[in-house]
């Protein structure tokens, strides 16, 4: 079973996104903002993230960073989600260390096929 560390500051988003991936056999770590999803990831090993932009304190475009610039979270999958969707994010996204991209709100059988395509074969 893949572990997913959902990073996101919206309560009601963290846990619709959890409980609709928890369905669908995965396991599911979540994190309020991005420094507590620095030190999930670095502790909990997840299999692949999802993480909102808009994050206080520390944005998801230097989480992102962050966790790729860091040996022990580098090879982690990062999609990016955002609900303010303007041009140039997802580049953005992509030249932070994100490995894809997202809008909100989030459709469920695209947001899967991408996770799939980004975990490695032996946990999808």
């Amino acid at each position: 079973m893949a572990k997913v560390l959902v990073i996101e500051d919206n309560e009601m988003n963290r846990d619709m996104l959890a409980r609709r991936l928890r369905r669908r056999g995965f396991e599911v770590v979540l994190a309020a903002d991005g420094e507590t999803g620095i030190g999930t990831a670095t502790q909990g090993g997840p299999d692949l993230i999802l993480m909102d932009l808009s994050l206080p304190g520390i944005d998801g475009w230097e989480t992102a960073r962050r966790l790729k610039a860091a040996a022990e979270t580098a090879a982690i999958p990062i999609i990016a989600l955002t609900a303010h969707a303007m041009t140039g994010d997802r580049e953005k996204a992509l030249a932070a260390g994100c490995d894809d991209y997202d809008t909100k709100p989030i459709e469920l059988s695209r947001l899967l096929e991408k996770i799939e395509n980004l975990l490695p074969q032996s946990k999808s």
